[in-house]
């Protein structure tokens, strides 16, 4: 046995064995059964091994042996020896299920193949269930395993093939054609709580394991990387939600972002839906029996499997009511400084289609897209969200260059979706808490959703736990991004921005407060971050803490970081390095230091000051709590005058609240200034500092405001003033939101639960009633805990 991992119990292990061989590319062919609630095909897998690749640098070795053998036992199938014949005469989806081969060599019992049948499960991770003899020792054959669980696995065989081409439009075609070729004999295999695990008797190196393998299986209907729905329409759908197991619960892979792969899926569905995917092709369906169709999708950049993203139900396509020849052209090549994003020279990553290396797309400023929701969304969408898609889009183009990927779907997903957004390649989901009041928090997260082209996913973390270099960088470019789409002046987008480093400010002090210390570092693994095991395995620190879901450090921290870097540069400075640091690194993972180490050889000396990779690290990434360096500047800045404004306003609905309920005559009103979105989420913040609020003021407050048809933000605010001040009024504004905008709900069932008032906890345990069925796990568990 190779590492004892001993996750903890909110520990998520990465089981694959990535030190030893690689997936390349991944052919799915799987069927949407939506009455089963399942997935149900196959998936091949083709090879390479390790030391036919260039091993990662920096990482170290860990070495110790198991306890026990108990989890490698095999199933012992007769093996089959199908010579290769002609592949156009072989369905990869015929004929599995006359297999009952499960993984300790019983039948089929529908759900007992031993990947999730056991306490270990709900209670926790039993260490040396994780530890399995993954090398090479002596006359034992090597074993391949794949992250995996909440799978039905039927039958693992070799796929015969020959070498791959290297050309790209010729590989993929003879990945195709080899994922149908005939099995030539199956392998042993076995489950469990985390893992496939595969041999082949005689293969004793990674470098005699076969070259492609084929997988029969189905997923579960509680599986956990996929959420069965309805939509706001009433429709049945399915989409993968960023589960904190990623896709192991949709399809057995190598889950450590190192395994970087290609992939192509033909998904086949009732012809009456849409189906969505990661893919650089705009899939249109095939049309297959009666009443069935088929949607092919790919994507030739290798990226790591968690990215993959699924969506399939009855949605609908808005098209924009005019579109001008300006807008095709900014599709097809505008040039406004097209020399500086050339990416000079040849790039660092492993070789693909690049588009930093095709002169028109690096000045493609808006790539081609299309806009998905169901049906009784269609109008929201046309109004608010499909005006903002290319000004966000010239407008990210603007500040880093070359868009990293051809094209992008977006889809408004089902109000059970955990989060305001999430971008995975080629596409992005938006919460429909984006579409209502003014477009200002759609297009900020259609911003930050955007940003993550570049950094999540063309820039990926080496590390999951540093994942400051995601929503660090997204957060900081939201802002920039959504300034320059609004085409704000200089002045004003500086008080914009500085508004909103305000608020998150406010909320950072929060988060500090309320989450365990060890949770607020963004570095946790400090000099062994990116270290993995002996085989490439691994465990995330708190993957699965489900509150983790809800934090928003990483987020704030890593934004003030950057902040802080970019004031110490000057912005000029800043994103004319962070556009070469894109040209750099797209394509590759990276660390805290790769991006740090280079940013200080760009700064000119006299800027540097005390600035090192070390003092970073101490000051912002390896500490919990506020960082000294960002509470010396909030302590010494000023308030800027959008943030003066709302004390303004603030001190007048202090006077009112202060007024007796029959006041003179003669006395003035007060008027009130219109406020900006996140002018009023500030002006809200400071009133919940107050003691006392009168229902008259709260009532005034929501007339001069109209806050229930104000964005969610705003919205959340409001009903935490309700909350707080017992406003029995405005119950329904509260009722509305938990069923509603369930992506930022969970805060208030806690905030309705501690005031241990009867009629509030009432209100909170009607809303869960209403809404658990249907609601994101992690959340529904969360929420549980806080009511019973």
């Amino acid at each position: 046995m190779d590492v004892k991992l001993e996750p903890s119990w909110d520990d998520l292990p990465l089981m694959a064995n990535t030190s030893h061989i690689l997936v390349k590319h991944y052919v799915l062919d799987l069927d949407v059964d939506f009455e089963s609630q399942i997935f149900e095909g196959t998936i091949v897998l083709f090879f390479e091994s390790r030391n036919r690749l260039e091993k990662q640098s920096g990482s170290t070795k860990e070495t110790c042996r198991s306890e026990s053998n108990e989890a490698c036992r095999f199933s012992t199938p007769e093996p089959c020896h199908s010579p290769v014949t002609d592949t156009r005469t072989s369905s990869s989806k015929t004929g599995y299920n006359d297999f009952a081969i499960c993984g300790k060599g019983e039948k089929d019992t529908s759900g007992k193949d031993g990947n999730h049948d056991n306490p270990e499960q709900a209670s926790g991770i039993s260490s040396s269930k994780y530890c399995c003899d993954t090398g090479n020792h002596g006359s034992e054959d090597f074993l391949l395993v794949l992250d995996c669980c909440d799978l039905s696995v039927f039958k693992v065989e070799e796929v015969d093939v020959a070498a791959v081409p290297d050309r790209w439009r010729e590989q993929f075609d003879y990945y195709a054609h080899c994922s149908q070729a005939p099995g030539c004999g199956e392998l042993l295999f076995d489950t469990d709580t985390w893992s496939l695990q595969i041999r082949k008797t005689g293969a004793q190196t990674a470098t005699d394991f076969p070259h492609a393998i084929r997988i029969w299986y189905s997923t579960k209907p509680q599986g956990r990387s996929v959420t069965w729905t309805s939509d706001q329409s009433g429709r049945p759908c399915v989409y993968t939600m960023g589960s904190p197991v990623n896709n192991r619960a949709l399809f057995p892979c190598q889950e450590p972002p190192v395994a970087m792969s290609t992939w192509q899926a033909t998904v086949g569905a009732a012809a009456s839906f849409v189906v969505l995917m990661s893919g650089e092709n705009s899939a249109k369906p095939t049309q297959l029996r009666e009443g069935r169709a088929s949607w092919h999708y790919y994507v030739t950049m290798p990226m790591p499997a968690s990215t993959f993203t699924i969506a399939v139900g009855s949605w609908a396509e808005m098209k924009p009511e005019i579109c001008s020849s300006e807008d095709l052209a900014a599709e097809r090549s505008l040039t406004p400084s097209e020399a500086d994003f050339r990416c000079v020279g040849i790039c660092g990553h492993m070789e693909y289609p690049c588009r930093f290396q095709n002169p028109s797309a690096t000045t493609q400023e808006v790539i081609p897209h299309r806009v998905f929701a169901p049906v009784c969304l269609q109008g929201a969408c046309q109004e608010t969200l499909l005006p903002l898609v290319r000004p966000c889009l010239s407008a990210a183009h603007s500040v880093l260059g070359t868009h990293p990927f051809s094209r992008l779907d977006i889809l408004i997903v089902p109000a059970n979706f955990p989060s305001l957004g999430m971008a995975s390649p080629h596409i992005i989901f938006l919460s429909q808490s984006v579409l209502i009041g003014m477009n200002h928090l759609c297009g900020t997260r259609l911003c930050h959703e955007i940003a993550h082209a570049w950094f999540g996913l063309a820039i990926g973390a080496r590390d999951w736990t540093e994942e400051w270099l995601s929503e660090g960088f997204a957060t900081h470019l939201e802002d920039v991004f959504w300034a320059k789409a609004q085409q704000l002046a200089p002045h004003e987008a500086w008080e914009q921005q500085e508004l909103k480093a305000d608020l998150r400010w406010r909320c950072l002090q929060d988060e500090v407060r309320n989450y365990p210390e060890e949770m607020q570092v963004l570095r946790p693994n400090k000099e062994k971050t990116g270290h993995v095991s002996d085989s490439g395995s691994s465990v995330i620190k708190h993957g699965l803490n489900p509150e983790k879901v809800f934090m928003q450090v990483h987020y704030l921290k890593g934004y003030f970081l950057l902040r802080f870097l970019a004031q110490r540069l000057g912005d000029d400075t800043y994103f004319a390095f962070l556009r070469k640091f894109v040209h750099t690194f797209h394509g590759q993972l990276i660390l805290s230091q790769d991006f740090l180490q280079m940013l200080l050889e760009n700064i000119p000396e006299e800027k540097r000051l005390d600035l090192s990779v070390e003092n970073i690290f101490r000051d912002w990434l390896e500490s919990s709590g506020i960082p000294q360096p960002l509470q010396t500047e909030r302590q010494a800045r000023a308030e800027c005058g959008l943030a003066r404004r709302v004390g303004a306003e603030v001190h007048k609905w202090i006077r009112v609240n202060r007024r007796p309920h029959k006041r003179k005559r003669r006395e003035t009103e007060e008027v009130f200034e219109k406020l900006l979105p996140d002018q009023l989420v500030l002006l809200l913040e400071h009133l919940l500092e107050q003691k006392t609020l009168n229902p008259r003021t709260l009532q005034s407050l929501k007339r001069t405001y109209q806050l229930s048809q104000q964005d969610a933000e705003v919205r959340h605010r409001w009903c935490e003033l309700i909350v707080k001040h017992k406003y029995t009024k405005a119950y329904k504004d509260v009722e509305r939101f938990l069923q509603e905008d369930q992506a930022m709900g969970i805060y208030l069932y806690g905030e309705l639960m501690v005031s241990e008032d009867a009629r509030q906890q009432q209100v909170a345990r009607r809303c869960f009633e209403l809404t658990k069925e249907q609601m994101d796990r992690s959340s529904a568990q969360v929420v549980a805990e806080m009511l019973f």
